[in-house]
């Protein structure tokens, strides 16, 4: 029997909260669970910073992968087989791509990306076309496969239905992470009806469609999604852990490039610092090497890292107050003199954070990360974009919003011990009492 239709002897299931069972029956699949590459997704949360704010959230981007092939095959098995626009040949295809759409995240995924000008999708597909486990076993199923499921993750596979699977406004990625970050967060407004949407769903030429009938719980998941962005994502102490992170790893960074002595060098991040990164050395990096460094650096002779440090281990985090850029620029210039007088490094203590959501989007060809809308398969046949059938979604649709917040180290500014009139007049700037 070929490899890409070798069935396992027994099929293996995987106990899920959300899913209850994920069930692999291909012999691809369960290679590819084994692999090393996907086996380090382990260490790798989800969530990145959120388990500072909600204790729950220690879940990972394995369980989560995972959780998006069990979505894809329940899709291409049960709602897509026997349909006219879905000949079935491009099943495993799909199945790999939801599997490991992810494989290529670092740890505290955005955080570093943002710091180091990574981008995880281009370590997906380099870990999927280079010298690697997963790569030996995408090539058994054939020599141009690898480059295939490659194709479907960065969006450019001819068959858009694919990749409409995995990446669209409704797709088994986002399925996943909010009933996934809502199971494990403990809040209630991350849930909607997935079993009805599936069961709603057809192919539809080049996309997924959705019956009007089930419109409402395309709504629901619509609203589902913006409720989990704000009251999770974004939450605003989950924010300042990740400022304090990034400070960490610029102060990191700036340290080195400066010939600072570290007590601890950071052996794995010296490429990163350098300005590049082999594929190899970014597999070697996971959140457990992170905290090792993080913790040594608690003991480091540079009193900013050494503090910074020490506020994301034992969770002293930066305070925040509510700050419109656009109208307070000079109030946050007035700060800026005012923490260096007062001995407090402003690049690193005093921190404009935004963050910014739209949560549906029409069809606007030609924009800057343009989105394929939501469509639904009327009674007769034809298509109609979602919010012009649906006031709820009409009222959010293509509106962005957006939130502004200033954070700084409120320890810092009580501490009267030096530049006590200093601190009183940034306490008073800032509303502190």
């Amino acid at each position: 029997m070929a490899y890409a239709a070798e069935k396992l002897d027994e099929e293996k299931v995987f106990k899920d909260p959300v899913h209850r069972y994920i069930h692999v029956s291909d012999r691809v699949i369960w290679d590819l669970i084994g692999t090393k590459e996907f086996q380090r997704l382990r260490r790798i949360r989800q969530l990145g910073t959120t388990y500072l704010t909600f204790h729950g959230a220690e879940h990972s981007r394995f369980s989560h992968s995972l959780g998006v092939y069990e979505i894809v095959r329940r899709i291409v098995d049960d709602v897509f087989d026997g349909q006219r626009e879905w000949s079935g040949e491009e099943r495993l295809l799909s199945l790999c791509a939801a599997l490991l759409h992810d494989l290529g995240h670092g740890p505290f995924s955005h955080s570093f990306e943002k710091v180091f000008d990574l981008d995880h999708e281009k370590f997906t597909r380099a870990i999927i076309l280079g010298d690697t486990e997963v790569n030996r076993v995408l090539r058994r199923v054939g020599n141009g496969f690898p480059e295939k499921v490659a194709e479907v993750i960065a969006k450019t596979y001819p068959n858009k239905l694919i990749v409409s699977l995995i990446s669209s406004q409704i797709d088994a990625d986002r399925m996943d992470y909010l009933l996934r970050d809502a199971y494990y967060t403990g809040v209630s407004y991350g849930h909607f009806d997935m079993e009805r949407i599936l069961r709603i769903m057809r192919p539809y030429e080049d996309q997924v469609v959705f019956k009007k009938s089930g419109m409402h719980a395309v709504e629901d998941y619509i609203m589902s999604r913006y409720q989990m962005y704000w009251q999770v994502y974004f939450h605003p102490v989950t924010r300042s852990g990740e400022v304090i992170l990034n400070n960490i790893l610029h102060r990191a960074k700036n340290l080195y490039r400066n010939g600072y002595p570290f007590k601890h060098p950071p052996v794995h991040f010296l490429t990163l610092f350098a300005g590049g990164i082999s594929l190899d050395e970014y597999l070697h990096l996971d959140e457990s090497v992170v905290f090792y460094y993080f913790q040594v650096w608690q003991e480091e002779e540079d009193p900013v890292l050494r503090d910074l440090c020490d506020r994301f281990i034992n969770r002293r985090l930066f305070k925040y107050t509510e700050f419109d850029p656009a109208k307070e620029y000079p109030k946050y210039l007035e700060l800026v003199s005012l923490f260096k007088k007062a001995g407090i490094d402003p690049e690193y203590y005093l921190v404009i954070d935004s963050s910014s959501d739209l949560p549906y989007d029409f069809y606007r060809p030609g924009e800057e990360g343009e989105r394929l809308p939501i469509f639904l398969l009327m009674p007769g046949g034809e298509l109609r974009e979602l919010s012009q059938e649906s006031e709820i979604v009409e009222a959010i649709s293509g509106k962005r919003r957006t939130d502004h917040k200033l954070y700084f180290p409120l320890d810092f500014l009580l501490d009267e011990s030096s530049k006590k009139n200093v601190k009183r007049t940034i306490r008073k700037l800032l509303n502190i009492p």
